[in-house]
């Protein structure tokens, strides 16, 4: 899950290469909503074992109440650290 700020705009996607993929963000060649709304702090994530698994997960998120999502994130990471910075 991407955010914009602390409490700003979310973003749920799914993806098979997270480094890379937020190295797209982090450039803006990801285009679309993330780069409109500048979304590119990774705030959360989950691994999962299987791509299907992924996907299912992504699209039961993508269907959450707002409050749900920033209750998520604020469980995991109160600080609303940019996670993706442990990745690197």
């Amino acid at each position: 899950m991407l955010a914009s700020k602390r409490n700003g705009t979310l973003y749920v996607g799914v993806t098979s290469n997270i480094i890379e993929r937020m190295g797209q963000h982090r450039e803006g060649e990801a285009g679309g909503f993330t780069s409109r709304y500048g979304v590119h702090m990774l705030v959360w994530f989950e691994c999962h074992d299987s791509m299907h698994e992924a996907i299912a997960r992504e699209k039961a998120l993508k269907e959450w109440k707002r409050a749900w999502k920033l209750r998520l994130i604020e469980e995991r990471n109160p600080q609303w650290r940019d996670l993706s910075e442990d990745l690197y």
